[in-house]
């Protein structure tokens, strides 16, 4: 279910993110390093225990479902407002330097006819990150951003639902250190089959090469791959877990995040909204790359 509001499931969906700095962090003897992550945790796990013991009447309940399954798939025509936040531990040389991970990822479907439609997802990513690069031990701002497009047929092609279109990187950085200086093209493509005992399963997939931008930054050649699975409990409650591997094929390097999610769509006042928070570990990263982390997100529903 590679929805971006679903944590462990989207997020960095489609994106071609940077490559892990791996470089060396200048100091190694800052005290409480992980005091941040242990704050998300907490805040985490407050709001599950709170959304989770919501009280919904059963008209309410249908429709948080049906919602919840439209955000299981990435191709549904639901405008949403993602707003996903990432926090990684474990990078530098000893471990100590984290990554915070804002992505802003508007989904906005167009109908072209009476068969297909047009589904933009663009993700917009601002980051701070601490003891990552060695003699400047923070760097903060706006990373680049990812524009992808999918043509999806309306109706189901033999029980699955696909969708395919172009993908693009904007060198939108604020700093080197979060992006790649270099503009973006490519493929995506997703492929997921729902049931009707509420389970979603499928695989999503991108690849983008460099096409143009700072000659002396290393060039993109960047696949991402990204089986999924997800099963709705009922009261617009959805678990999932889902693998987003990504292999640069320039760096010669996998980062492989299993990541296992928990989410539910409610109201705010009158605003609909799905709420969620999650956990991954990295099965596989380079040197310096991240061990473990948080996801929490907030995405702003917009039905017909």
């Amino acid at each position: 279910m590679p929805r971006a509001d679903q944590p462990g499931t989207g997020p960095h969906l489609i994106s071609a993110a940077p490559r892990p700095d791996t470089r060396h962090p200048t100091d190694t003897t800052r005290p409480m390093r992980y005091a941040p992550g242990f704050t998300g945790a907490r805040l985490i796990i407050f709001s599950l225990l709170c959304f989770t013991g919501a009280a919904c009447t059963p008209s309410c309940a249908e429709d948080a479902d049906a919602l919840a399954k439209q955000l299981s798939n990435p191709v549904a025509a639901l405008i949403s407002l993602p707003l996903q936040m990432n926090w990684d531990s474990g990078l530098g040389d000893k471990g100590l330097g984290d990554k915070w991970l804002l992505n802003v990822q508007p989904v906005i479907p167009f109908s072209l006819g009476d068969h297909w439609s047009l589904i933009s997802r663009t993700i917009i990513p601002f980051a701070a990150q601490s003891d990552v690069i060695p003699g400047d031990p923070h760097q903060s701002g706006l990373g680049d951003i990812t524009q992808s497009f999918f043509f999806s047929p309306k109706e189901p092609l033999g029980g699955w639902i696909i969708g395919a279109g172009p993908a693009m990187l904007l060198p939108t950085a604020t700093d080197s250190s979060l992006g790649y200086g270099k503009w973006g093209l490519g493929a995506t493509m997703v492929v997921l089959k729902q049931t009707p005992s509420a389970w979603t399963y499928g695989a999503l997939w991108n690849h983008i090469w460099s096409v143009a931008g700072n000659e002396n930054r290393p060039d993109i050649s960047s696949t991402f791959i990204q089986p999924f699975i997800s099963r709705g409990l009922g009261q617009g409650i959805t678990a999932g877990a889902n693998l987003e591997a990504s292999y640069d094929w320039e760096g010669r390097h996998w980062v492989v995040p299993l990541n296992l999610s928990l989410s539910k769509v409610t109201k705010f006042g009158t605003q609909l909204v799905s709420i969620g928070g999650g956990v991954r570990y990295y099965l596989e990263s380079p040197a310096g790359g991240p061990s473990w982390g948080l996801r929490f997100t907030l995405t702003f529903l917009f039905p017909k």
